[in-house]
């Protein structure tokens, strides 16, 4: 989004015909869909093979192998997708000084909401209840509570 000319040139390739209208998010999708096609497949010929052939054992590594593949970038899509999490919220949150780094590649967000929460005036006659909007981030290695900016 900051690169101007990287912008022009990616909305012309989107536009040709060659790409059929395509945008680049879907051209990057495609070896997913593709891998998860070929799974299908792999338990198709793994039905129609007779048990304890060769053809089947070839077809069950086939399979085991794929499996793993798509395992494997599953978890590397979650990685990616938590480190873009943990850089989105890095933007966002302004520290008075920095306690530490918040991207790290073991760090991931495990939950973020709003809470309220209330202050209680004991030095006024009346229980007085003040409300203020707070928010709570836990990662898998530390709680962050944060306030938005008045």
């Amino acid at each position: 989004n900051g690169n101007a000319g990287f912008q022009q040139v990616l909305e012309r390739l989107e536009s040709d015909p060659v790409c059929q209208r395509l945008s680049l998010k879907s051209f990057l999708i495609l070896p997913f869909q593709r891998i998860t096609r070929l799974k299908l497949l792999l338990q198709n010929i793994l039905k129609r093979t007779r048990p304890g052939s060769v053809e089947e054992v070839q077809a069950t590594q086939a399979y085991d192998a794929l499996e793993k593949l798509i395992k494997d970038c599953n978890e590397n899509v979650q990685r990616m997708k938590s480190t873009e999490e943990l850089i989105y919220l890095s933007q966002k949150i302004e520290f008075e000084c920095k306690i530490f780094p918040l991207i790290s590649q073991s760090r991931r967000l495990v939950k973020c909401g709003e809470l309220t929460a209330l202050d209680f005036n004991t030095l006024s006659p009346k229980w007085k209840v003040t409300t203020r909007p707070i928010y709570l981030h836990l990662f898998n290695d530390c709680l962050l509570l944060s306030r938005p900016k008045e």
